[in-house]
C-alpha cells in the first residue's frame, strides 16, 4: 500500500469546491490525437497496445508514475504549470482532493453511461457534486478474512462470522497457545481502519452545496474504534505494524494465523509469508450483525480525464479511451492479466479472466468468493484532506496501540485534525 503524504504538500487552492474544470470546453479535435495516461499499473502498456492497434487515429501512450498519493502533487503541479497528462490514474480516496484542484474534468456527458458497468457504491467513489462524474472505476478491494486454514484446524478454531465472534476466537487461540495471535492492531495504513468503519455504516465526509461535513468520530467508528482498542488493550491481539519484516516472520511462521484485508491479500503473502502457501483461505469479513453481508473496501482505483485534457479539446476522445479501458471486456481482461487488479466493473468479477491465485491453490473458488463479498461493499465517502486524516490517525493510532491506551480519544484527535485542515484551507465545514 502506498505511504501517505502530508495533504500540505498538495497546497490546496482555488474556490476549493466540487467545481472542477469542466464546464466552456474547446471542440473537439478533429484528425489525430495523441493521449498520455500517468499511471502506476504494471504492464499497462501492454494493454494500451489492443486499443492502439485498433484505433490509429488515437495513440495512447502510457507514462509510468509513483503509485497512490506519490502521484497527486506531481499531477497537481504539472496542471498548474499547462504540462499535466491527459489522463491520470488515481486511488479513489484522491479523487475529491484532485476535483478541487481542477486535475479532473467532469465527463458526465461523455462517460455517464458507464455506470451501470459498475455497483452504485462503486459508481459513487468516481461522481461528485450530485451525479457529476470525473473518472471511471478500474480496481476496487473488498475486505475479507485470510487465516491459516491448518492451523484452525489444528486449534479447534472456527472461522468466525460475527465480529463478537472473532474476540471470542482471538481468546480461544490465546488460552490454547499462548504463542500465537490472531492478528494485530496497525497503525501505519488508515485505509484498512477506513473500510472497517464502512463496513459498521460510517460516513466520514459528505456535502450540501459548498459545505462539508465530517464525521470521522461518528457512532459506526467510535464502534470500530473501541472493539479493535478493547481487543489490543486486553492483549488479545497484537498492536504491532504491518509491512515490518517482523511481521512478516510473523505471517510466515505462523505467529500470526489470521490478517483482514482487501482481496489483493494473496499477493502480499506470496512474498510475506512465502513458506506457507497452499496453507491460507479466504472467508467473508466477520459482521456486526448475524447474517449480514457487508463489507468495507482497502484500496482500488479509478482513471480520470484531466483539466489539461478539456483545455486541448481532448476530452471526449479521452473519456472513450477511458471507458473502453475499464469496461470493454477485451480490456479488462487484459488488465486482470497484466496488471493484476481485481476489476471494479461488474460482470468481469465472475469472468473467466481471473483465476485462482497460485498461493491459494487449495481454494479453487477464491474468485467466486471474492465476487459474492464484493456485492456487500459499503460505500465510501472521501473528502479534500484525506492524507490529512489518515496522517492523524496513523500518528494518533499509532501511540495509542502502543501504549495500549483509549481508541477513542485517538479518533477523536482525527476528527479536530481534519476540520481543522478544512477550516485553515478556506472549506466551509458544518459545525
Amino acid at each position: 500500500m502506498q505511504r501517505r503524504v502530508p495533504l500540505a504538500a498538495i497546497a490546496l487552492i482555488g474556490s476549493l469546491t466540487l467545481t472542477a474544470c469542466g464546464g466552456d470546453q474547446p471542440a473537439t479535435v478533429s484528425g489525430p490525437v495523441e493521449l498520455t495516461v500517468w499511471s502506476w499499473a504494471p504492464n499497462l502498456d501492454k494493454v494500451v497496445e489492443l486499443w492502439n492497434a485498433g484505433h490509429p487515429d488515437v495513440k495512447v501512450t502510457v507514462q509510468k508514475q509513483a503509485g497512490g498519493d506519490d502521484m497527486v502533487p506531481k499531477v497537481i503541479t504539472a496542471e498548474r504549470a499547462g504540462t499535466g497528462p491527459d489522463l491520470v490514474q488515481a486511488e479513489y480516496q484522491m479523487v475529491p482532493a484532485l476535483v478541487s484542484n481542477d486535475v479532473l474534468t467532469d465527463i458526465t456527458r461523455y462517460a455517464g453511461a458507464a455506470k451501470d458497468k459498475f455497483s452504485e457504491n462503486i459508481w459513487k467513489q468516481v461522481t461528485l457534486g450530485g451525479d457529476a462524474v470525473y473518472a471511471i472505476p478500474q480496481d476496487t478491494a473488498p475486505l475479507a478474512l485470510f487465516y491459516r486454514d491448518d492451523l484452525f484446524t489444528r486449534l479447534g478454531l472456527r472461522v468466525p462470522t460475527t465480529w463478537p465472534e472473532f474476540a471470542d476466537t482471538a481468546r480461544a487461540l490465546k488460552q490454547k497457545d499462548p504463542g500465537r495471535v490472531l492478528t494485530t492492531f496497525s497503525s501505519n495504513d488508515a485505509g484498512l481502519f477506513a473500510g472497517l468503519t464502512q463496513q459498521a455504516g460510517a460516513t466520514w465526509w459528505t456535502t450540501s452545496g459548498d459545505t462539508w461535513k465530517v464525521a470521522v468520530d461518528d457512532e459506526p467508528s467510535r464502534k470500530v474504534a473501541e472493539f479493535w482498542g478493547a481487543a489490543v488493550a486486553g492483549g488479545v491481539l497484537d498492536n504491532q505494524p504491518m509491512y515490518t519484516p517482523a511481521w512478516n516472520k510473523a505471517l510466515n511462521d505462523g505467529t500470526q494465523i489470521a490478517w483482514v484485508s482487501g482481496v489483493w491479500a494473496p499477493g502480499t503473502l506470496t512474498t510475506a509469508a512465502p513458506d506457507t502457501k497452499g496453507k491460507w483461505k479466504m472467508a467473508p469479513l466477520p459482521q456486526w450483525t448475524p447474517g449480514a453481508a457487508k463489507t468495507g473496501s482497502w484500496g482500488g482505483s479509478a482513471t480520470g480525464v484531466t483539466g489539461s485534457a478539456a483545455k486541448r479539446g481532448k476530452a471526449e476522445v479521452a473519456a472513450k479511451f477511458v471507458t473502453w479501458l475499464n469496461t470493454a471486456p477485451e480490456a479488462v481482461t487484459a488488465l486482470v492479466k497484466e496488471a493484476g487488479i481485481y476489476p471494479a466493473a461488474t460482470d468481469a468479477q465472475t469472468g473467466g479472466a481471473l483465476t485462482t491465485p497460485e498461493f491459494f491453490g487449495n481454494q479453487p473458488e477464491f474468485y467466486r468468493l471474492a465476487a459474492d463479498i464484493a456485492k456487500g461493499a459499503a460505500a465510501a465517502s472521501w473528502g479534500p484532506n484525506v492524507n490529512v486524516a489518515y496522517s492523524a490517525f496513523k500518528d494518533t493510532f499509532g501511540k495509542a496501540a502502543q501504549d495500549k491506551s483509549d481508541f477513542l480519544t485517538a479518533l477523536t484527535a482525527v476528527q479536530q485534525a481534519t476540520v481543522g485542515d478544512m477550516r485553515k484551507n478556506g472549506f466551509k465545514v458544518e459545525g
